[in-house]
């Protein structure tokens, strides 16, 4: 028998100061059996990071085809394809071939290694933003998770900064490929 998918509650409250967006977004996101709670703190903030307003959550690990989030058009094309993790550059060139952009949220402990394999495969794709977040960031706020989610994140010239209850962090967004989207 399947494990089901952990369904937690999201309010998340973003100020993109560079990018000029204020909104609050509440929603349920699926964790499935086989996330880890770090990769779904990166979903979380790329959603915060890349959100445009009809950005949604994909199936995820669930389906392999699908980004972690998406934007489509109306006519069903995809405008924004996201990842977060390390995925191959197999994959994300191919996202890169029917997307019309796509950003990944690169995190993970290896995260150098992946710099050093596919940065170089990736280096021509002029509609890819791939961004690297510090993954002991993502841990400490892995390790406070809990199934309601109340965060507040301002990005502001590179640094993004989080508050959840009585907790306020921040880290660098290290850019790695395109321009911080505008």
């Amino acid at each position: 028998m399947a494990l089901p998918s952990t369904i937690y509650r999201l309010q998340l409250q973003i100020s993109n100061v560079d990018r000029g967006i204020y909104e609050t977004i509440q929603t349920a996101v699926a964790r499935h059996p086989s996330e880890t709670e770090e990769r779904l703190v990166a979903r979380l903030l790329a959603a915060a990071l890349f959100y445009e307003p009809e950005l949604t959550f994909t199936k995820g690990l669930s389906a392999t085809d699908e980004p972690d989030l998406w934007l489509k058009g109306g006519d069903g094309t995809v405008l924004l394809w996201v990842e977060v993790g390390l995925p191959v550059s197999d994959r994300v060139i191919k996202a890169c071939r029917h997307a019309e952009k796509v950003a990944l949220l690169t995190c993970g402990k290896a995260a150098s290694i992946w710099d050093q394999q596919h940065l170089p495969k990736l280096h021509k794709m002029n509609n890819l933003l791939v961004i690297a977040v510090d993954q002991e960031f993502i841990g400490g706020l892995a390790s406070q998770l809990a199934r309601t989610i109340d965060w507040s994140v301002t990005i502001t010239e590179g640094i993004l900064y989080l508050t959840t209850g009585t907790l306020t962090c921040q880290t660098a967004l290290y850019l790695k490929q395109g321009t911080f989207p505008h």
